[in-house]
């Protein structure tokens, strides 16, 4: 690998990040650079295919909303997200105020992915990079003039009771808005939220309970999708729909054999 004889001077922690630690909930990991000694810790998240990476110093300032980026294209704004694409299975970044998600493809294995993450995390930290640009970003829970009282209030849960938890499992969630005509909050799940099988669970049994709970206005929570997540549920759709045609006819057509093949036999 390239970063053994020029980023680290220690062999052993290579080795050491090479072990399988996946089923570990938390995993001190030992990654020492030219510039300064690091000492990275990893954690699970309830979506299998995100890590979380602690580097023992900030990622993003304390005043800062939380970053995602979902892909490459997306990564301009933010020098420390652009690096960790360049490990061939990552597939999302997800930063937050003191760690950094990171979101791998099925095909691959985090005991091939960890080393590379690793090596870019301290390289970068070595070389005073700044994590995003200097474009000042405005949380999505910043209470404004125009927001009424109840969307006043939803930000205010969403930022004071909600969002830490969410954020504890290494993603985020965004508030998007309020439909006074429905009751319904839409909201965005973000970093190993995304593309997570619990995260309608904590969707409808976290969010949407305490919102209901303290705003009577509020009657359904739901979630925003990309762009990407629409088509792939409109591929389904027509899939499902060939399929079942495709079933139909087969059923039919046996019908219509066992009844020919019925005649012929009592002639």
């Amino acid at each position: 690998a390239e970063y053994m004889g020029t980023e680290f001077e220690h062999s052993s922690m290579l080795a050491f990040a090479r072990r399988r630690t996946h089923g570990l909930s938390n995993t001190l990991i030992r990654a020492f650079s030219q510039a300064q000694q690091l000492f990275i810790t990893t954690q699970e998240t309830p979506n299998l295919n995100s890590l979380q990476f602690f580097p023992g110093l900030p990622v993003l300032p304390k005043q800062s909303s939380t970053l995602d980026f979902p892909d490459f294209k997306s990564t301009q704004r933010s020098p420390l997200a652009r690096t960790l694409f360049k490990v061939n299975g990552v597939e999302r970044v997800f930063l937050g105020q003191e760690f950094i998600t990171v979101t791998k493809s099925n095909s691959s294995y985090w005991e091939d992915l960890k080393p590379q993450i690793l090596s870019y995390i301290c390289t970068f930290y070595s070389s005073g990079e700044p994590v995003v640009s200097d474009k000042a970003i405005n949380p999505d829970t910043e209470i404004t003039e125009q927001d009424t009282e109840v969307v006043a209030m939803i930000k205010e849960l969403l930022d004071t009771r909600i969002r830490p938890a969410v954020q504890e499992d290494g993603g985020d969630i965004y508030f998007d808005h309020f439909s006074p005509e429905d009751g319904v909050v839409w909201i965005k799940m973000v970093g190993s939220c995304s593309g997570c099988s619990s995260s309608s669970v904590t969707l409808k049994n976290g969010v949407e309970n305490m919102l209901m709970h303290y705003i009577p206005e509020v009657r359904e929570v739901r979630q925003v999708e990309d762009a990407l997540e629409q088509i792939n549920e409109e591929e389904f759709r027509k899939f499902d729909e060939i399929a079942e045609a495709a079933a139909a006819h087969d059923s039919c057509s046996s019908h219509g054999h066992s009844h020919s093949h019925g005649h012929s036999h009592s002639q």
